[in-house]
């Protein structure tokens, strides 16, 4: 049994009950999420702090799982922190330069909330960058040049959609493989 806890970073649906990570929580033992935002929910920093206020009710070694959005603030926040981290996560991040579907923030709306631009600095953590051919959020390309930027392993899932539960995504039994991976 690891003695490592993982920390669920949901992005900016927060908690989706059908969603891979909320099912990942639900059979994990050592684990902890960022709770929902009540206010100023597109807040980049608010969302940071919300990441730091967890991490730091966590000893011992952590690897981060991250979606979306959250893959995101795990970059911001490890541009402004330096605790250690075992490993991330790091699952369909979205592209802040493209256009995004209705429903969905702006670009500009994101970069007044403080989200752009994204740092591209290596991670100062082992990462696994899981990527998309047919995200509605990034391409391919997009994915794999955040991934490059910051030193992450990427890994070609194939054409997942978004890899949440509009793309078929419940259940995400390779999540666990990825974790296993960097918990070693």
């Amino acid at each position: 049994m690891s003695d490592t806890t993982i920390l669920i970073v949901p992005g900016l649906r927060d908690h989706v009950p059908e969603h891979w990570q909320t099912l990942l929580q639900a059979r994990l033992e050592k684990v902890r999420c960022v709770p929902p935002l009540e206010e100023n929910k597109l807040s980049l920093a608010a969302r940071v702090d919300a990441i730091q206020r967890e991490l730091q009710m966590i000893s011992g070694p952590v690897i981060l799982v991250a979606h979306s959005a959250g893959v995101l603030m795990v970059a911001h926040w490890a541009a402004r922190h330096d605790r250690p981290i075992k490993g991330a996560l790091l699952a369909a991040p979205p592209d802040l330069e493209a256009t995004w579907p209705a429903g969905y923030p702006t670009p500009q709306s994101l970069r007044a909330n403080g989200w752009s631009p994204l740092p591209t600095a290596p991670l100062p953590f082992p990462s696994i960058v899981a990527a998309s051919t047919n995200d509605h959020l990034a391409s391919l390309e997009s994915v794999t040049r955040m991934a490059g930027q910051w030193g992450s392993q990427l890994v070609n899932l194939g054409a997942v959609g978004h890899l949440n539960p509009a793309a078929g995504f419940g259940e995400w039994p390779q999540a666990q493989a990825f974790i296993d991976t960097l918990d070693r």
